[in-house]
C-alpha cells in the first residue's frame, strides 16, 4: 500500500508558534520525559488534562510512594515482547533512578529493598517533580484535554501496513515533520510529541484511556488492555462469612488447568472474592485468561508456613493425633481466623463442635484439601477503576526500544503505561514510568542534534 501525503499552508504555519516538544500527560512518565528533555536544552510543553501535575503519584504505595526496588530483574516486568522492557531499563535503571532523586534533594529510605522517600509522603515526590519542572522553565498547561494528534507536515499515511514496522522492512519516514495536537484549548503545533497519557487504571486520578484512542487513530496496534494488579471476583455464596479477614496464604492461578502464576503473602478475603498483594501479582494472568474465554481458578494454600506436600501431610497427621480430644473448631484455632475456620469447616461438611476423633477418614481428607488447596473459580476481575495498572497497550514492536521513538512516524515517542509493559507490585511500575519517560525525553531532545 502506498503512502498518502498531507500538506499544510506553510505561510499560515509560520504565523503560529511551533513548539519543540509537546508531552501529552503530566504523570510520572510525562514529568520525567519533560525534565530529561529540558535538561538537554529542549523547549518543552506539558499538556495535562487534570487540574494538577502528578495526581496519580499521590496514590502510589498507599500514599507513601514506592519509588523503586533493589531487586531489579527482567522477570519483574511483563510484555508480549518480553525482552523490550529490559532494553529500556538498562538505560535508566535502579542506580540512575536513585541518582535522579538524590539530585533533586530527596533522602531515600530502604525498607527491605523497597525504596521510599524518607518522609514516606507521595505528595513530597510530586512536589519535587513540580519544582524541577518550574526550575527548568517547562511550560505547563493543565485542564487541557487532547483528542487527537496528526502529522501536519509532509508525512506518510496515518495507517501504514503492519510490514512498515517489521525490522526487516526499511522504514519510510520523512524528516522535519510538524505535529498538530488537537485539544479543547486549541491546536498546538510542535516538532516532537511524547505520548505519555497513561492507561485506563484509576481514571479518577487521570488515566482515562484517551492515549489509546490517540494511538489507534494514528494507526497503531494495541495489545488488549485489561486490568492488572487488581482484585479477583469469584464464584460462591460464602464470601460474606469471611469478609474482612486477612491471612497468610499462597495463591496459585490456573488457566484451563495449567499453572499460570503464583505468589504468597497476606491475602485479604472480601465479600466478593480475594484481594491483597499475592492476588494482585497473579491478576494480570487471570484477566488475560478471562478475556480469552478460558477457565480461571485461584487455589489458596492456607498452610504456607509448610513447604512441600509431604511436610503439610505430616503436620496435619501429627496435629490430628495430638489434638484428637478437641473439637474441629478448636483443632484449627491459633492457625486460622475464626471466621475463616467457619467457612472451611462448612466447605468440608464438618460441624464446628464435632470432636476430631469422630471425624471420618474421607472427611478429614476433605478438610486437608480445603486447608492446603482451597479452589475458587474466578469469574472476573474488578474494574479498571480499582486496578493499579493495566496490562496490554501499544504493541511495542512498533517502537524502538533504544529511543522509544515510533517506527511508524518520525518525531513521535511513547512513555509509561500506554505501552504494553506492566510490572509486579513493589515500585516496579513507577520505575518503568521514570525509566521510559527519561529515555524518551532524552532521545527526543537529542534528535534535534541529528
Amino acid at each position: 500500500m502506498g503512502y498518502g501525503q498531507r500538506r499544510i499552508d506553510m505561510k499560515q504555519k509560520r504565523k503560529r508558534e511551533i513548539r519543540q516538544i509537546v508531552v501529552i500527560g503530566g504523570g510520572a512518565a510525562g514529568l520525567l520525559a519533560a525534565i530529561a528533555a529540558a535538561e538537554d536544552g529542549a523547549q518543552v510543553t506539558i499538556l495535562e488534562h487534570k487540574e494538577q501535575l502528578g495526581k496519580k503519584i499521590l496514590s502510589t504505595g498507599n500514599g507513601r510512594c514506592n519509588l523503586g526496588n533493589r531487586r531489579m530483574e527482567p522477570d519483574c516486568y511483563h510484555s508480549r515482547q518480553q525482552a523490550f522492557p529490559w532494553k529500556v531499563l538498562r538505560q535508566f535503571g535502579l542506580e540512575e533512578n536513585i541518582r535522579f532523586w538524590e539530585k533533586l534533594g530527596m533522602v531515600i529510605k530502604d525498607k527491605n529493598g523497597y525504596l521510599y522517600p524518607w518522609s514516606e509522603s507521595a505528595a513530597a515526590v510530586a512536589e519535587l517533580l513540580q519544582q524541577e519542572i518550574h526550575r527548568l522553565g517547562v511550560e505547563v498547561i493543565t485542564e487541557c484535554h487532547v483528542s487527537a494528534v496528526r502529522a501536519a507536515g509532509v508525512v506518510e499515511s496515518a495507517k501504514p501496513t503492519e510490514a512498515a514496522w517489521r525490522p526487516s522492512v526499511q522504514e519510510k519516514r520523512k524528516k522535519g515533520n510538524i505535529w498538530a495536537v488537537s485539544t479543547d484549548r486549541g491546536e498546538f503545533l510542535c516538532e516532537r510529541v511524547i505520548l505519555a497519557a497513561g492507561s485506563k487504571a484509576a481514571s479518577v486520578l487521570g488515566s482515562d484511556g484517551s492515549g489509546y484512542d490517540i494511538a489507534e487513530k494514528l494507526g497503531y496496534s494495541l495489545v488488549p488492555v485489561l486490568p492488572a494488579l487488581v482484585q479477583l471476583r469469584c464464584q460462591g455464596t460464602f464470601f460474606k462469612a469471611w469478609s474482612g479477614v486477612r491471612t497468610e496464604a499462597k495463591v496459585t492461578l490456573f488457566v484451563d488447568g495449567v499453572q499460570a502464576a503464583c505468589d504468597a503473602g497476606e491475602v485479604q478475603l472480601t465479600d466478593y472474592g480475594v484481594s491483597g498483594i499475592p492476588v494482585f501479582q497473579v491478576s494480570r494472568f487471570a484477566a488475560i485468561g478471562l478475556y480469552q474465554g478460558k477457565k480461571v481458578e485461584a487455589v489458596l494454600d492456607f498452610l504456607p508456613f509448610l513447604e512441600g506436600e509431604q511436610r503439610k501431610k505430616d503436620w496435619f497427621s501429627k496435629r490430628l493425633a495430638q489434638l484428637s480430644g478437641k473439637t474441629a473448631e478448636e483443632f484449627l484455632c491459633s492457625v486460622l481466623h475464626k471466621k475463616l475456620i467457619g467457612v472451611l469447616l462448612r466447605c468440608a461438611k464438618i460441624q464446628p463442635d464435632m470432636p476430631v476423633a469422630e471425624i471420618g477418614k474421607s472427611t478429614l481428607e476433605k478438610l486437608y484439601q480445603v486447608l492446603s488447596a482451597f479452589r475458587l473459580t474466578v469469574t472476573e476481575t474488578n474494574s479498571f477503576e480499582q486496578a493499579q495498572v493495566c496490562c496490554g497497550g501499544v504493541d511495542v514492536r512498533q517502537v524502538d526500544a533504544q529511543t522509544l521513538e515510533s517506527k511508524l512516524h518520525r518525531g513521535l515517542y511513547f512513555a509509561g503505561e500506554i505501552l504494553d509493559v506492566d510490572g509486579i507490585c513493589g515500585g516496579y511500575n513507577l520505575q518503568w514510568a521514570f525509566s521510559s519517560g527519561s529515555v524518551a525525553g532524552k532521545a527526543a531532545a537529542a534528535s534535534f542534534r541529528e
